[in-house]
């Protein structure tokens, strides 16, 4: 085997997004990501603060999402979502770019929202993961913002919300990983479901995925190690 369990757990951000997920369910989540040692919980917005307090002391940090799913909320209205989440102690930030003006060709648009967003969590000194929800996109879109995202120096290229048509593709994150600079990491949404799925999307250069499926992966993951 070419990884450890700590190695596969710290790829993984354990999400917690569905719409009609509860409280109660919202915090066993937080508990079983404990359990696991995973790399973060991406919570709902609103129980971001809760989150906080249950992965205190932990090595699990705590993420959340910013103009989700469908990016389309003005620069004003996500630099307010990531301020009240940054200052609630969010470690990290997945967000959504705004997809129609990709699709407008309007890229200094998306440059200073991508920009803005960037300097902000950077401010914070924290993460921000920049959601393109590629299923929707040409790849002359995708290679733009890779070479945007580079350019303001995000930490992150995500491939999807996994609430769109499609999620994660080989050939999407090979495209990406070629076009984002060194600096900038990967990160597979949507799909991602098993442990051999997951140890095929690191093989392509993903430093992150978000999963559902954690305790099934890592489950698999102990079992093949022994």
């Amino acid at each position: 085997m070419d990884f450890t369990y700590t190695q596969i757990a710290k790829m993984i951000d354990h999400s917690l997004l569905a719409p009609t997920l509860t409280d109660a369910e919202l915090e066993a989540g937080c508990k079983l990501a404990l359990k696991y040692d995973v790399a973060s919980v991406c919570i709902k917005p609103y129980y971001l603060p809760r989150c906080v307090e249950l992965l205190a002391e932990s090595g699990v940090k705590s993420s959340t999402t910013v103009g989700f799913p469908h990016g389309g909320h003005t620069l004003h209205i996500k630099l307010a979502e990531a301020q009240e989440a940054l200052a609630s102690g969010c470690q990290e930030l997945d967000v959504v770019v705004n997809i129609g003006k990709v699709l407008s060709g309007d890229w200094p648009y998306v440059r200073r929202e991508i920009t803005a967003l960037t300097n902000l969590t950077h401010a914070y000194g924290q993460i921000i993961k920049v959601i393109f929800e590629n299923c929707y996109l040409q790849d002359e879109h995708k290679i733009r913002l890779c070479e945007l995202c580079g350019e303001a120096g995000s930490d992150f290229v995500k491939t999807s919300t996994g609430y769109g048509s499609g999620g994660a593709t080989l050939d999407d994150l090979r495209l990406m990983r070629r076009h984002a600079p060194p600096h900038v990491q990967l990160k597979a949404a949507g799909g991602v479901r098993t442990l051999d799925a997951l140890l095929e999307v690191r093989a392509l250069g993903v430093a992150r995925v978000g999963a559902s499926r954690t305790a099934e992966i890592l489950d698999e993951c102990r079992r093949r190690l022994g």
